[in-house]
């Protein structure tokens, strides 16, 4: 037979023969089904009843996942058997099934549909039946045989389709679902009888994925049922979140399929061990959803969690009924949707007269009107109260079309349009079933089924790909509360997602935050100038840490330090360049050593126009006019150089401080070395011999004075051309540990091992002649410039040497480049003061203000040959 080709083998399995012959007769049989008479029957199944407890198969009623959806099948049924152009003169029939929400259970319900084939295979089924005796040795009673099933719509959960399409499948029946979502479906390898007009879940939670994305949560926790729909459609989450990036799962929580007492209160404690997870991915059954808010607001947790349930949820009213303020903020997903407007006025119309046919509906009445039916011999209960049968829907209680009606009613046009092509193809001019339909072929009809593309009940296209999935078109929807009240509250369109997602930011509302999106973030975002430092194994969550310092903050990760001739912004996000100073001359360190050059400069001025105009007295000529000019022009120069050293640092400048810095000072120190030499050489010749020493003589002094001093101009005048002088700026010397603080200097291109390198050969200078001046100590007092020679010296060289340690002290002071400057400056002008004071201001004093003693001296014989010839070098020119 062509209903036996997915069947290998011309027998069929021995357990599924056995299971058709012990399906106990209740509950496959019509008393457990609704039935409608036709050419070509079509299978349904429906989770009419909630899932039994204590050991019972079914539960409450489920009027919308069940008793809508039914109708909905029985409402597409009426449509197309009266479209006079869709399957003409076929009639198509129906056999309804409850799977009671539980996989087991339905499957015991789907073995009904394939029993004809089992039936008409005959080869070993008469014989095993016949192996089966009931007690007593009466043979089993056996049911009217059922209708040929050519296909099935359902089933509503994943795990029911799974177990339901493991058996189609081997008797080649195709079914398509109109709930089952579950990604695992979608392989057609396993399933390849199995068609939805639902999208998988792996474009739901892809959407879910972009959703949580676009609120900028970056840390969520993943909330499963137990079964492939809860289970993969989380797998498909977390794998799509890390393939993308971006998203972490703090969690990923399976509920039990039978959970147990405070089970959901487990799953509370255990969501609250990552507060800052508070967006929960949900997939789960509406049971459990309902169960969980109720675990939350019992642990006073109201608005803590941020939920985005999947379709399971969608706009139901049921799963948050009495839980709204726990609903508030939900935002849920259900593929793409329209009210059915036929179906509302088909269903408001449906009473207990004109619905017979639903076995079920009685029931319905009874929980949708809150009253109780009565039946010969019955009693109602008292406190009940009585149904008329004169209740309207709609009218009498409230009515909202359930979610999946319109899929229902797309899968069965689906097959209709199927089997209307497949009509066409084989029986092309023949009104009814010709021979080539009967039976149908179901690997055909699926081949058929794949191919349709027609717009559904909602206006938009059904079609399947190769794998029996429906296009990928999701509504978003948030729950929002009514005039500040939840209980007022309803579900809000807020956004569309196909292929990419849209979704409407500014429409979303919060419970107690208004539009502020809550956050849902492992750690929160760095501030300005800090950088990210990852937990290992946990992308979405760090640490921040400051770039201090003359760091900056690079990008999100990386702190790098600014280049040498920058310093950071305030808040360490870029770099800025640094200021540049220099010591001006208004500035508070240089007036102190502008102050004394100016005072020394008139002195010195003062001096020599004194020394000028008296030039040929008794005092200028005993002190040596040649050499106390020489002495008083590098006096002069040593003031000079403190204004260089204030100037604006350029190339000429430079050149200046280098030449100046050691010239004053080297020429003053030669010639009073050269002086006090000459006055030591002359008191130790005449202990000797009357004759005076050589080079004594004004000429000598000079050049010995110019000798000594072209040491350091030849000196400097190479390093002139070795390394010609510019201004640098130094970014180091005041690259303080505060940024703020830091300042570049400009300056010259000396250090400060080669600016001292300017004065060591003074300094050297200096102490040679304070060792003569030393020596020389015990000339008689007649020599009147031996002892002022001395004091300055000695003076001279505490300053030096108070200097030095002041000037290398500094090296690391934010403020060096004032304090050596001053420092150098300073000693500067002190020892040429000093100079300038011991040896010049008597003189200059005296021959101003007591010019009686600016006279010739008598003079005077000494028995003594040793100081006959000092007394002529004092007062007279020596021979050469």
């Amino acid at each position: 037979m062509a209903g036996f080709r997915g069947v290998e083998g011309p027998r069929l399995p021995p357990l599924l023969r056995l299971l058709w012959l012990l399906a106990p007769a209740g509950e496959a049989g019509a008393a457990g089904s609704v039935r409608l008479a036709g050419g070509l029957t079509l299978g349904g199944l429906f989770p009419v009843h909630a899932r039994g407890t204590a050991g019972r198969a079914c539960g409450p009623l489920k009027k919308e996942q069940g008793v809508h959806r039914l109708e909905a099948m029985l409402y597409a049924l009426d449509r197309v058997n009266a479209d006079p152009l869709l399957l003409p003169g076929v009639r198509l029939g129906a056999r309804l099934l409850d799977t009671c929400s539980r996989d087991t259970h339905a499957l015991e319900q789907a073995l009904s549909f394939v029993q004809t084939l089992i039936r008409g295979r005959g080869d070993g089924a008469e014989a095993a039946e016949g192996a089966v005796r009931c007690p007593g040795g009466v043979p089993p009673r056996r049911a009217a045989p059922p209708e040929r099933v050519v296909a099935v719509v359902g089933a509503s959960a994943s795990s029911v389709s799974i177990m339901v399409a493991n058996v189609l499948r081997l008797f080649a029946i195709p079914q398509i679902s109109y709930a089952s979502t579950a990604p695992e479906l979608s392989d057609s390898t396993r399933y390849e009888f199995f068609s939805r007009v639902v999208p998988p879940d792996s474009y739901q939670a892809q959407a879910m994925v972009d959703i949580v994305r676009a609120l900028g949560w970056n840390y969520v926790s993943t909330l499963a049922s137990e079964g492939n729909y809860g289970e993969s459609g989380v797998e498909a989450f977390v794998q799509i979140s890390r393939e993308t990036g971006g998203v972490c799962i703090a969690q990923s929580i399976k509920i039990p399929r039978e959970p147990k007492p405070g089970e959901f209160n487990k799953v509370i404690r255990r969501l609250m061990e990552t507060p800052n997870a508070r967006g929960i991915i949900i997939f789960a059954t509406e049971d459990d959803i309902r169960r969980v808010l109720e675990a939350a607001h019992q642990a006073n947790l109201t608005g803590h969690f941020l939920w985005v349930g999947s379709d399971s949820w969608g706009a139901k009213t049921s799963p948050i009924l009495n839980l709204e303020n726990e609903a508030i903020g939900a935002i849920t997903i259900l593929p793409k949707r329209a009210s059915i407007e036929g179906f509302d006025r088909y269903f408001m119309t449906r009473s207990l007269e004109n619905n017979r046919r639903n076995i079920w509906f009685a029931e319905f009445w009874e929980e949708n009107f809150h009253c109780k039916l009565t039946s010969s011999g019955t009693q109602s209960d008292a406190s009940t109260r009585k149904c008329t049968g004169e209740e309207r829907i709609g009218q009498d209680s409230t009515y909202e079309q359930e979610g999946k009606v319109q899929f229902v009613i797309d899968a069965v046009y689906a097959i209709a349009h199927a089997l209307h092509s497949m009509h066409q193809t084989l029986c092309p001019g023949h009104r009814g079933l010709c021979p080539a339909m009967e039976p149908t072929d179901g690997r055909m009809l699926l081949q058929y089924i794949r191919a349709v593309r027609f717009n559904g009940s909602a206006g938009t296209p059904v079609m399947f790909n190769e794998n029996g999935d429906a296009p990928g078109r999701y509504d978003i929807f948030q729950y929002q509360a009514t005039n500040s009240s939840a209980g007022n509250g309803g579900y809000q369109m807020v956004g569309q997602w196909a292929e990419t997602l849209r979704l409407d930011v500014e429409a979303l509302q919060w419970l107690g935050d208004g539009q502020q999106v809550p956050p849902s973030l492992c750690s929160l975002p760095c501030g300005p100038g800090q950088r990210k430092k990852m937990v290992k194994g946990v992308p979405c969550c760090w640490h921040c840490e400051a770039c201090d310092g003359y760091h900056f903050q690079m990008d999100e990760f990386t702190c790098e330090a600014c280049p040498g001739h920058m310093r950071p912004t305030h808040n360490h996000t870029g770099c800025r360049p640094m200021p540049v100073v220099r010591l001006t001359w208004s500035s508070p360190w240089a007036a102190p050593p502008l102050l004394m050059a100016v005072l020394g400069i008139m002195t010195t001025t003062t001096v020599v126009a004194t020394f000028v105009r008296h030039n040929n007295t008794p005092i200028v000529r005993a002190s040596g006019r040649e050499l106390s000019y020489v002495l008083l022009t590098g006096i002069f120069l040593i003031y000079v150089i403190t204004f260089l050293m204030v100037a604006e640092p350029g190339a000429t400048v430079c050149a200046a401080r280098r030449l100046f810095l050691g010239l004053g000072t080297t020429l003053s120190y030669s010639a009073l070395l050269t002086k006090t030499n000459r006055i030591y050489r002359i008191f130790e010749q005449g202990k000797r011999s009357v004759m005076p020493p050589p080079f004594i003589s004004p000429t000598s002094q000079l050049v010995i004075t110019f000798s000594l001093t072209s040491v350091q101009v030849v000196g400097v005048m190479a390093w002139l051309g070795a390394q010609p002088p510019h201004s640098v700026i130094d970014y180091e010397e005041q690259r303080t540990v505060d940024p703020e603080q830091a300042r570049g200097v400009l300056k010259c291109d000396m250090s400060d091992l080669s600016l001292i390198g300017c004065l060591c050969y003074s300094l050297l200078l200096m102490v040679t002649c304070t060792v003569y001046a030393i020596k020389a100590r015990s000339v008689p007092e007649t020599f009147n410039e031996a002892k002022p020679i001395g004091f300055t010296m000695y003076t001279t060289c505490i300053i030096w040497l108070a200097f030095v340690p002041i000037f290398f002290g500094t090296a690391q002071s934010a403020e060096k480049i004032y304090i050596q400057t001053t420092t150098l400056t300073v000693s500067l002008s002190l020892s040429a003061s000093v100079s300038l004071g011991m040896l010049y201001v008597p003189k200059t004093y005296v021959i101003l203000f007591h010019p009686e003693q600016n006279v010739q001296k008598r003079k005077r014989s000494f028995k003594t040959p040793t100081v006959a010839a000092p007394l002529k070098c004092e007062d007279t020119e020596a021979p050469k």
